[in-house]
Parts: C-alpha cells; sequence; structure tokens
C-alpha cells in the first residue's frame, strides 16, 4: 500500500509535465502546417505509426507493471505474515522455509522488472528509428519544394526545424512508462478504496438498558454464510453467553452486536434503533468491547486503559485496573501507569487484563466480550467474573464463553452450531442435553 500509494500519487505532476512538454511539438506542428502544408502532410503521415508504438508501450508496459506490482505485493503480504508468526516459525524451525515461500514470487517480480525494462528500451529505440525518419521526409518534401521555385530557402530551413520540434513528443515515452505504473498502482490501492466503510447515521439512542435484537442478520464472509440468526432478542440489564465449537460463529455474532462489522442482510438494533443509523459518537459511547487479543493503543499504560470517546478521568481509569485485577502489576511496572506501552514487560494474561480494564472504563449500556477471559488463570476469571456478572440492571453484557463456569453465571445463553442459533436458554436446562455437554469436552 505505501509503495503503490507514493507511485498513485505521482501520476498529477506526471501528466501535468507530460501535457506542458506536449505543448511545444503541438506548438510546432502548427506552425509546420502555417509554414507549408505540404510538408506538414509528409509529416503526418507518419503519426499513425508513431501512435501505434506509443499505443503499444502502454499495453505492454501496463501489463508488466500490473505484473510486477502483483509479485511485489505477495511478497511484501508473506513477509508481514512472518513477521506476526515469527514465534510460530522459530517453534517449529521452519526459518528456511518460509524464507523460501516468501521469496517464491521473486523470480517473477525478476522477469517482469526485466521485461519493463525491455518493453521502455526497446519503444525508446523504435522512437529514435522513427522520428529521424519523418524529419527526413520532411525536409526531403521541403527539398523538392524548394527545387519547383514553391518554397524559399528560408521556409525550407523552417519547416525542418519546426519538423524537428515536433518530434519532441518521441521523449515523452519515460514520463508515459511513470504515468501508466502510476495508474496501475492506483488500481491496485483501488481494490483496498472499494471495501465498504462503515457509514454511521444522524440518530440517537433512547434511555435503554442494552436490549439487542437480531433481525434476519447474515454475515458473510469470502462468500461463505458465518452466521444466520433470523430472531434474537436479548433482554437489557442482563447477561448473556454465547457458546459454541469453533467455527460456529461466536466472533461474528459480537461483531455485528458491537457494529464492527454490519450484516451482509438483515439489520441488529440496540434498544430499538439499528445500529446503523446511530451517530458515531452515540454508538462508540453506548458500546464497548473487549477481545482475546487487545492491541495496547496509546502512549502509556494510561492511555491505553483511558482509551475512548470521552476522558474517563484518573480516578476511572485507577477503579477499572482494579475491578480487570490490572492494578497491581501495573503498579509494579517501571514508571506504573506511565510507563509507556513498547516498555511494559507483559504477559498475554496481563494484556487481556488490560484490555478489560479499558473496556470497565467506559460503562455504556452494552458490554461485548469476545472471548476476553481466555487468557486468564481461574482465581482471576472469578474474580473479574464477580465484576462482569454484577447484577446492573442498566446495562447488558454478551460475552464469548468457553467455561462452563462462566456460562452457568449468565442469565441465559446462547448456543450457536454452524452459524444458526441451536437453542436459547438457562445453562443448567441446556446442560441436559448431551451435545450441549461436548462443547465444553462433554464433561459431567
Amino acid at each position: 500500500l505505501v509503495g503503490n500509494a507514493a507511485q498513485a500519487g505521482a501520476a498529477p505532476a506526471t501528466a501535468v509535465a507530460l501535457a506542458a512538454g506536449a505543448l511545444l511539438p503541438a506548438g510546432a506542428l502548427v506552425a509546420l502546417v502555417l509554414t507549408d502544408w505540404t510538408t506538414a502532410v509528409a509529416f503526418a503521415v507518419g503519426m499513425p505509426l508513431l501512435a501505434l508504438l506509443l499505443r503499444l508501450f502502454v499495453r505492454a508496459s501496463g501489463d508488466s507493471s500490473e505484473r510486477y506490482l502483483a509479485a511485489q505485493g505477495l511478497i511484501a503480504g508473506r513477509l508481514v505474515e512472518a513477521v506476526r508468526g515469527a514465534r510460530t516459525v522459530a517453534a517449529a524451525d521452519t526459518r528456511d522455509r518460509e524464507a523460501a515461500r516468501i521469496l517464491a514470487p521473486l523470480p517473477e517480480l525478476r522477469r517482469q522488472g526485466l521485461r519493463m525494462w525491455r518493453v521502455q528500451g526497446r519503444s525508446t529505440a523504435q522512437a529514435a528509428t522513427l522520428l529521424p525518419l519523418l524529419q527526413l521526409s520532411v525536409l526531403a518534401v521541403a527539398g523538392l519544394r524548394v527545387a519547383a521555385g514553391e518554397l524559399s530557402v528560408g521556409g525550407l530551413f523552417a519547416a525542418w526545424r519546426y519538423a524537428v520540434l515536433a518530434t519532441g513528443i518521441g521523449a515523452f515515452v519515460g514520463q508515459l512508462n511513470a504515468l501508466v505504473r502510476a495508474r496501475r498502482a492506483a488500481g491496485r490501492l483501488q481494490e483496498v478504496l472499494d471495501l465498504p466503510a462503515l457509514q454511521y447515521g444522524s440518530s440517537q439512542l433512547p434511555s435503554g438498558t442494552g436490549q439487542l435484537e437480531f433481525r434476519d442478520a447474515v454475515a458473510r464472509h469470502g462468500g461463505r454464510t458465518v452466521l444466520n440468526v433470523p430472531v434474537l432478542r436479548l433482554p437489557g440489564g442482563s447477561v448473556t453467553a454465547v457458546v459454541g465449537r469453533s467455527g460456529s460463529g461466536k466472533s461474528s455474532l459480537a461483531a455485528l452486536a458491537g457494529r464492527l462489522e454490519d450484516p451482509s442482510a438483515g439489520s441488529v438494533l440496540l434498544d430499538g434503533v439499528p445500529l446503523s443509523e446511530l451517530t458515531h459518537t452515540a454508538l462508540r459511547t453506548a458500546v464497548t468491547q473487549a477481545f482475546a487479543r487487545p492491541e495496547l493503543v496509546g502512549a502509556t499504560v494510561h492511555d491505553t486503559i483511558a482509551l475512548g470517546v470521552r476522558d474517563p478521568g484518573e480516578a476511572r481509569v485507577v477503579q477499572a485496573a482494579r475491578e480487570a485485577c490490572a492494578h497491581a502489576f501495573v503498579r509494579r511496572l517501571p514508571a506504573g501507569y506511565a510507563t509507556p506501552c513498547p516498555s511494559a514487560p507483559l504477559s498475554g494474561g496481563e494484556r487481556q487484563r488490560l484490555g478489560l480494564a479499558r473496556a470497565f472504563t467506559h460503562p455504556g449500556r452494552l458490554l461485548i466480550l469476545d472471548d476476553a477471559l481466555s487468557g486468564l488463570d481461574s482465581a482471576t476469571t472469578a474474580r473479574v467474573s464477580d465484576v462482569l456478572f454484577r447484577p446492573s440492571p442498566s446495562h447488558a453484557r454478551l460475552v464469548v464463553a468457553h467455561r462452563p463456569e462462566t456460562a452457568a453465571r449468565a442469565d441465559r445463553v446462547v448456543w450457536l452450531e454452524e452459524g444458526r442459533v441451536r437453542a436459547v436458554g438457562p445453562h443448567a436446562e441446556l446442560w441436559r442435553d448431551p451435545a450441549y455437554r461436548e462443547v465444553f469436552g462433554g464433561g459431567e
């Protein structure tokens, strides 16, 4: 993206330079017509061939540029994947194999790079051959006109010089190549720009307690339906656990509930208002989320916990850290809450507790936890659950759960299977079903 954006960004300046450079040859051609139209015709005879050469150049250069950028992007994408999974690669001792996978498109990159140079070199050579021939044809016709007494020697000299200026258009091959590459780069950027962006509405939420409702909500990823919820209403002021096997659609349900993505069809409502109709501030103030692998966004640990639409204040940040069982280890950091995030030596569970603290800092009317307790030990999970499941009629909580004890503390359980709601009810009732117990490993 960065490389393609730099190339695409150069397109306006290149186009202006190309247009400005074309003024002199165009003016020279007009002057040639005014000097002696016969010599201008001789010059014009070769113009279709020059236009054909430039067209072939644009086509070949565009194709090679597109293939070059595709190979370049493939290498970059694989490198990002490898860096993200560096620990897995090291643990599996597959560094050489991973390096080979990343560099597999390198021969194609080299081939297309050489092809671009060959195309530009060939087009430059062809133009360098054709343009002098056009000048000579103008000079020959002008000479015949002088011999016939129809053109003066001064007119011959003027026609020849105008022809030289007019053939300056052949020097634009390099700029034309840059413009072609910029266009192809812009085309690749358009793939990203064409992705639908979330559009927010102008509505505000009425008073409510976080009632969540799914109406014919469908989520599709890569052409495959991963979630299909015709009707699901979760009362406000209560705790709902979402359970199911891996791939059953739990995270997709949580993403739709928090409007991290819009449903491919249907709608999701919060206290009777479709999420898509809410303003950005109204939505992000009302809905708070915590994730299994939270990113530490912010300059310091304090900034990470306080991250949100509104500044919660110092006291609220510390209180939320206590509720998430994060206050004790934060105080032990080199600078406490002022410790820069890159300098904070945190385990996976500690990072997860900071994510929970961030969610607890901004209590909206709907709190969504997408597997946000998975990295905690049993004792910490119990302490955080005491806060999470504390009766609170003013807001609702939606918890993606993997442990039966977590589901047991919820007011109700939504049991997902293969992207559909199989059952909704209290954990104790669902536990009688052996298939439900299998979701948690079949324990009795």
